[in-house]
């Protein structure tokens, strides 16, 4: 049984996130739902993103770290491909643009060491991208956020203060914390390898969580069926965009897997949890559909690599 809900982790996290959703629909005499939903986003799934990151960063082996100039190009295509992207379709829409940029932001999963090693790929390499990239996210969202989209009423510097308070806690402090922990609590540290597997029950919970706050925006949405595939037709795109050139860049540096993996491979739970919460509520499908792509390819690659060994 344990083993079926392991292989089958995705689909069955969703179909729980969309049948809750519809479950506290029909409960709405007992619970409201938009205060539920405001509740999760607050500081359920958060807190999450930070157990999942901190449990990730506290197996680092830093001696192992290497910081390489494919790390910075990997960087840049992020950063270049966000802005590009946005400037190419804030012209049709401004939800589209939005949903192209923040694929293009989203971090490397910390699942992604685990594809990369199974596929024969820098484990090294991949952790420390995964490092490097959730931290400077945690300065560059907020960043072109507060360019792009300032609040109204307030300053750029108001603006990105605020972003950066809320992301800056997610993204650096379980980096800063897992420090802490190797060198002053050795049993906490020994106890946290020990815990590695449950952030994949994290994880599914938390894909749970935002399945069913994605369901609701487009329960709510007013906007025309055709906007919404394109936004799922965005994040396809993105998916394989990104694959493409991490794989084209690594070959150059001899480790085409890997750099496939480190830009292809998101932390889209981090990245619907930002739309919801900073954008149109409706960018979280490009993130949504995200997941099935990634993991669509994925599966290709695993099956070509047992195919060929």
């Amino acid at each position: 049984m344990i083993s079926f809900i392991k292989k089958w982790t995705l689909p069955v996290a969703m179909i729980i996130g969309i049948a809750g959703y519809f479950l506290l629909m029909h409960c709405s005499l007992f619970v409201d739902v938009r205060i539920f939903a405001t509740h999760s986003l607050g500081w359920v799934t958060p807190t999450l993103i930070f157990s999942m990151l901190l449990l990730t960063f506290s197996k680092v082996a830093w001696k192992e770290l290497c910081f390489t100039k494919l790390m910075g190009w990997l960087l840049l295509i992020q950063v270049l491909g966000a802005v590009l992207s946005y400037l190419l379709l804030i012209s049709y829409n401004e939800i589209a643009a939005e949903s192209a940029m923040l694929c293009f932001l989203m971090p490397t999963a910390t699942a992604a060491a685990v594809i990369v090693s199974k596929l024969g790929g820098s484990g090294s390499i991949i952790t420390t991208y995964t490092l490097l990239v959730n931290c400077s996210m945690a300065f560059l969202v907020p960043l072109i956020f507060s360019t792009i989209e300032p609040a109204s009423g307030t300053s750029f510097l108001t603006t990105f203060l605020y972003v950066f308070s809320k992301i800056f806690p997610l993204l650096i402090c379980p980096f800063l914390l897992a420090l802490f922990i190797r060198q002053y609590c050795k049993k906490l540290h020994s106890w946290l390898e020990d815990k590695q597997p449950f952030a994949f029950y994290l994880w599914a919970i938390s894909l749970a969580i935002v399945t069913g706050e994605t369901v609701h925006s487009l329960v709510q949405s007013q906007e025309p069926l055709s906007l919404l595939l394109f936004i799922a037709f965005i994040g396809l795109v993105v998916c394989c965009l990104q694959f493409f050139l991490g794989k084209w860049i690594g070959s150059k540096y001899a480790n085409r897997i890997t750099a496939g993996q480190a830009l292809g491979q998101k932390n889209t739970i981090l990245g619907i949890w930002i739309a919801l919460t900073y954008l149109h509520p409706l960018v979280a499908i490009a993130p949504g559909s995200y997941v099935l792509w990634q993991n669509i390819i994925n599966s290709y690659q695993l099956w070509k690599k047992q195919r060929t060994s």
